[in-house]
């Protein structure tokens, strides 16, 4: 198939198998820039919604970063999903399987444009960072927890659309669904803790804004997303 006939994005967002099948069988550098594009994109626009409510500078670093932690974590669990697809009863070479996964971030690239405008709306109406300490702390936590459901909801939905195909390609739902839950597991252990060394994405107020912490790698992810869960609880 030539380059001149691009895999149709509203055919993926639909779940058509085809459109799936047709990415697998016939990838070319071209779609492979398409598909970057578009997470660079999706990615890049969630990410400068969020990182706004700190300030613009944060707001450019979010937007780079988010994008290359999805890439990031694509690139990573390629090897890792390749070598579970054939164990969990898919014959899906390592080319497509990193194709697969690359198309299933597209998605959430997608979804989480779509989602910006909501995430927008939060932030125009929380406390900003000039408020009084207890109320920045309070809208920080909600707009952390708030992001990480964004996410959350871009990422399952745009496996279960990956899952269709996986299902054709498996012939039957069993080892489908197994795939789909490995893949799950291994996106959010990596790319959640990434996501945790590359932060700040919101900006703290209380901190300055920077592109990394100078102790990027202490704690992880689920620790922090506990500690603002039992903030917004203490309301």
């Amino acid at each position: 198939m030539s380059a001149s006939r691009p895999i149709r994005l509203e055919a993926l967002l639909r779940g058509e198998t085809g459109e799936l099948q047709r990415w697998l069988s016939q990838p070319d550098l071209l779609r492979i820039a398409w598909a970057v594009t578009l997470i660079v994109a999706g990615a890049g626009l969630f990410g400068a919604v969020v990182g706004g409510w700190r300030s613009e500078l944060q707001a450019a670093y979010s937007a780079v970063k988010l994008p290359l932690i999805l890439l990031i974590t694509a690139a990573g669990n390629t090897a890792l999903n390749g070598l579970l697809a054939p164990l969990l009863g898919i014959d899906l070479k390592l080319r497509q399987s990193f194709l697969a996964v690359l198309m299933s971030f597209v998605l959430a690239a997608v979804i989480l444009a779509s989602l910006a405008p909501v995430l927008a709306f939060l932030v125009w109406n929380l406390p900003d960072a000039t408020s009084p300490p207890e109320a920045q702390r309070q809208a920080f936590a909600l707009l952390q927890v708030a992001a990480v459901g964004a996410v959350a909801i871009a990422g399952v939905a745009a496996n279960l659309r990956l899952y269709q195909g996986l299902r054709e390609l498996a012939g039957s739902v069993a080892p489908a669904r197994r795939l789909l839950f490995a893949w799950l597991a291994t996106n959010l252990l990596l790319g959640a803790q990434l996501s945790w060394i590359a932060r700040p994405f919101f900006g703290q107020p209380d901190l300055e804004v920077v592109f990394l912490r100078d102790d990027a790698f202490r704690s992880n992810f689920f620790e922090a997303l506990a500690y603002n869960f039992r903030q917004l609880l203490s309301l």
